[in-house]
């Protein structure tokens, strides 16, 4: 029985709701398909993605869609593109540090989504588990059996982890597709850690891509 998986995000708090795609819109987005770079942000998607929402959608900040690759040694082709419509605060997978997340009230900076649930902070009344979702598609030259594509979507997950604090609360709804061309014998083993490693890539350009001062979806402009 042929399945499509597919996944979509919530948006619908962004611009307005009353805007839907359709099947026209779904044809023209095929017409555009090509071999070249992938426009990232608030486009397509990532439109209306938002991330750090624990003080509602008020103090969030913008998410939208990040892509990140790799040419192995071996000569596989690793590829990911996710969007980011997060619950928690996206940071460097390096240092840690807040790229964009929930915004402080108090006023620059950020609230550290992660400390302020440590502290009690109240979640339920300002959010609901439809409002946040983290997609990410994992693309690989490298030939792979159904098991081991479900292994590299699984190995993936570890990329939200190190790219978005909280990550998998009850809250989010957060989803990796893995596929293959299958052109390429390749070890699994490199291909998982790979893919986790370009998956917190991808999700770290979402944050550096937020502006210094956006408009939020009620209409006043906060401040990176």
């Amino acid at each position: 029985v042929p399945i499509v998986p597919a996944a979509v995000i919530f948006d619908l708090a962004v611009g307005s709701s009353k805007v839907r795609p359709d099947s026209a819109m779904g044809y023209r987005a095929c017409q555009l398909g090509s071999a070249g770079p992938v426009t990232e942000g608030q486009v397509g998607a990532g439109a209306g993605a938002t991330v750090g929402k624990i003080l509602g959608q008020a103090m969030a900040s913008r998410g939208g869609i990040g892509t990140a690759a790799m040419k192995l040694s071996s000569g596989v082709t690793v590829g990911v593109l996710v969007v980011v419509n997060a619950f928690g605060d996206i940071v460097d997978p390096e240092s840690g540090r807040i790229l964009a997340g929930a915004r402080s009230p108090r006023g620059a900076g950020w609230l550290n989504t992660s400390r302020a649930l440590e502290g009690g902070a109240e979640v339920i009344p300002r959010t609901s588990p439809v409002e946040n979702t983290t997609l990410a598609v994992v693309a690989t030259d490298a030939s792979l059996t159904k098991a081991q594509a479900r292994r590299v979507a699984v190995m993936a997950h570890d990329g939200m982890a190190r790219a978005v604090r909280p990550v998998h609360t009850i809250f989010d709804g957060d989803t990796v597709f893995a596929l293959s061309t299958g052109r390429v014998v390749a070890d699994l083993t490199a291909i998982g850690p790979v893919a986790a490693e370009l998956v917190a890539r991808a999700i770290a350009r979402v944050g550096r891509q937020s502006n210094s001062a956006q408009p939020n979806p009620r209409g006043r402009r906060i401040n990176s």
